[in-house]
């Protein structure tokens, strides 16, 4: 028996077999494998994960996974992404290509599915950016409460207005909160029009003073984005805001669901 494990890099309808002429991590062979009506794009290895304390060799790693699935998915025109160091091992007496058969057979219904919800589809990321200096006048023009704040300030002895400079900055704070909160709904809505889905993904830190408040991967069907674009243009052009899109990708985000 084989006693090699398969890194498994993403699936396929179809029987396809044979090398793609790709080296995968540590430069091996990239193959595709057909079984039970599916196409297999794997690499040999060790049936144990691929694990360095170089971080450096980590990315390497991560971006030659990124870009097998990428060739796949052009070449294939749909494919089930899987995530780095996705690997099946003997067990049993099985040799990990009869345990990948096995699961083919067992999931197949449930793959063919994914397969027919992501066909011809795409992945695109979408965050949304604001500069809460540009934004904060503009709130304060229209709230009553900073203002009164604001010249009491100016009027009162200084451990006073100490004190009420702290309720203020606490005041700022709150309503850039509540109209963080308020502007991701409405682009949210505007986006889940436009796109056949969505999934939340966590903001990420900005370099200051920007500050992101929406990040959203979107599946929508590849070549047909023009309105999202320009519901994005739109975003885009809110005096504090910017906005990034980036993709076509594989759908990764959406292979669960």
């Amino acid at each position: 028996m084989n006693n090699k494990g398969l890194y498994l890099y993403c699936l396929a309808e179809g029987n396809r077999e044979g090398l793609l002429e790709l080296q995968g991590v540590q430069g091996t062979p990239i193959q595709a494998l057909a079984e039970s009506g599916f196409t297999a794009v794997i690499q040999e290895c060790e049936p144990k994960p691929f694990a360095s304390e170089d971080q450096k060799v980590m990315a390497e790693w991560l971006l030659i996974h990124q870009n097998i699935v990428d060739v796949a998915w052009e070449k294939y025109e749909t494919v089930i992404p899987f995530g780095f160091d996705t690997i099946i091992v003997p067990t049993e007496g099985k040799s990990a290509r009869e345990n990948l058969a096995e699961w083919l057979k067992k999931e197949s219904g449930e793959l063919k599915n994914k397969l027919n919800r992501l066909k011809q589809k795409a992945e695109f990321g979408i965050q949304v950016l604001w500069n809460p200096a540009i934004i904060l006048p503009r709130i304060k023009e229209q709230d009553p409460e900073m203002q009164n704040l604001e010249k009491e300030i100016q009027s009162k002895p200084e451990g006073t207005a100490y004190l009420l400079r702290k309720k203020l900055e606490e005041l700022m704070h709150m309503r850039l909160e509540n109209a963080a909160d308020a502007y991701f709904k409405v682009f949210y809505k505007q986006i889940r029009e436009c796109v056949e889905d969505v999934r939340i993904e966590k903001t990420r830190k900005e370099e200051p003073p920007r500050q992101m408040i929406l990040n959203l991967s979107c599946l929508q069907k590849k070549g047909e984005t023009a309105v999202l674009g320009a519901v994005l243009e739109r975003i885009g052009q809110i005096p504090g805001f910017d906005v990034r899109f980036t993709g076509p990708w594989p759908p990764y985000s959406f292979v669960n669901g």
